[in-house]
């Protein structure tokens, strides 16, 4: 399609089922094809989070991976955390708090679960940042473990805390095959004009650039999109960390964060792009460090910090009728959002499909209707009663842009990921 969207062109329409279940599409240079002759392995999944860990053990198929058993681990305070975890029907296997310093250390305790039948035979990490050297998932070795330390200063956030799961867990399930599965990835060939800070060359030269994040979710989204995924899509994954990613013949071609998780949009404790003027005023005329800055860029900024009441849109959406500046941080949530949308939308020449997804995309209508009521301009239209019952699409029958709302499947991402690296398909005619 060579007319931009907002010309006039009907929206488009993909795999999506109308009000129903969401299928899983065949997806663009994914694992699929390469799964068809593999066994059927059990995977362990571990995502963590700065304050929980969540897990997952997958039967992972030549048609995708299917969970056996789902589960969390979460701080609680005073020391203590919950481990939580139910099967495929939804029956309790463990539910207990003990006192842990942190959902790393309750690893061990997950041997109660995954023994017998639910034996793991590789186990698969979501990684933020693998620095500028790991660019693409990968078993973990002891080089790999190397190179991660080191990419820590690329996300101080999000790093410390997936590292020390994998060392817990290559410590309590020994001899299994573990990956690295980096939220960079999806976004590894950035056309230049896309990946380049304007930095001098030399800087440009130790890795500093545009690497953008939330790839294992992209992927999820693309996938389910499937063969008939549109030419030009904008991903909005909207949660207490936010991106937005424009995808062109299912490829990534632009993305809102950069070197690190928190430029870009305003999230639930991160500023999202900044004027860097900021930082050295503050620098020189407050006398804040590299550490200070860094506390505040990323844990007391965003709508916590516009609101001085919290971060979570729930709590600032029952709040924003008698408290004004609830109402001014969820108002500039929504621009800054739909700015970043509108720009993505020059990077593609037009839109054909807008998906949200995240905790956000997925749950707050009010938040949807409010970006793209912004996007007006651009022909996009919500139909109020669709976007409330999140029934796809949400778009109105006149809107020129199909707009969706899929979930974040990330942990199905790594799954498949490490199923394709822990056991290769050996090609016909090799030998060992």
């Amino acid at each position: 399609m060579d007319e931009p969207a907002w010309s006039g062109t009907a929206p488009v329409h993909t795999s999506v089922a109308v009000c129903g279940r969401f299928p899983e599409g065949a997806g663009h240079d994914g694992p699929d094809a390469q799964m068809s002759d593999r066994p059927t392995p059990l995977v362990l999944t571990f995502n963590s989070g700065s304050s929980s860990l969540k897990f997952g053990l997958y039967r992972v198929a030549a048609d995708g991976p299917i969970a056996q058993i789902r589960g969390e681990i979460e701080t609680l305070g005073d020391g203590r955390c919950r481990l939580r975890a139910s099967d495929a029907a939804g029956a309790c296997q463990i539910d207990e708090t003990s006192v842990m310093a942190d959902p790393a250390a309750g690893i061990g305790r997950l041997g109660a679960i995954f023994t017998g039948v639910n034996t793991p035979a590789a186990i698969g990490h979501r990684i933020v940042h693998g620095g500028p050297t790991l660019r693409r998932h990968c078993l973990i070795d002891d080089r790999v473990q190397i190179a991660l330390d080191a990419a820590v200063a690329f996300a101080p956030l999000h790093a410390p805390a997936a590292l020390a799961v994998i060392r817990y867990a290559r410590q309590h399930f020994p001899g299994l095959p573990q990956v690295a599965c980096l939220d960079t990835a999806f976004h590894v060939d950035l056309p230049e004009t896309a990946r380049t800070l304007p930095l001098p060359a030399r800087l440009r030269a130790q890795g500093i650039r545009r690497y953008g994040f939330h790839g294992l979710s992209c992927e999820s989204i693309v996938r389910q999109l499937g063969p008939e995924i549109a030419d030009r899509v904008i991903i909005a994954h909207l949660g207490s960390g936010a991106s937005i990613t424009a995808v062109k013949d299912g490829r990534s071609i632009d993305t809102s964060m950069g070197l690190t998780p928190s430029g870009g949009v305003i999230m639930g404790s991160r500023t999202g792009d900044i004027d860097p003027g900021v930082l050295i005023y503050l620098m020189r005329e407050k006398g804040l460090g590299a550490a200070e800055l860094e506390d505040l860029i990323d844990r007391r900024s965003g709508l916590a910090g516009l609101s001085g009441i919290s971060g979570d849109v729930r709590a600032l959406d029952r709040l924003a009728e008698t408290e004004p500046n609830a109402r001014l941080a969820l108002d500039m949530f929504e621009i800054s959002v739909a700015k970043q949308i509108a720009g993505m939308i020059v990077v593609l020449g037009g839109v054909d499909a807008l998906v949200f997804t995240g905790g956000i995309g997925e749950n707050d209508g009010r938040a949807r209707s409010g970006i793209v009521g912004r996007l007006a301009c651009f022909g996009l239209e919500l139909d109020a009663d669709r976007n409330h019952r999140v029934c796809n699409p949400l778009s109105a029958e006149t809107s020129r842009t199909s707009v969706l709302t899929l979930p974040s499947r990330e942990d199905d991402e790594i799954a498949r990921h490490t199923a394709v690296l822990a056991f290769p398909v050996r090609q016909p005619g090799h030998h060992a």
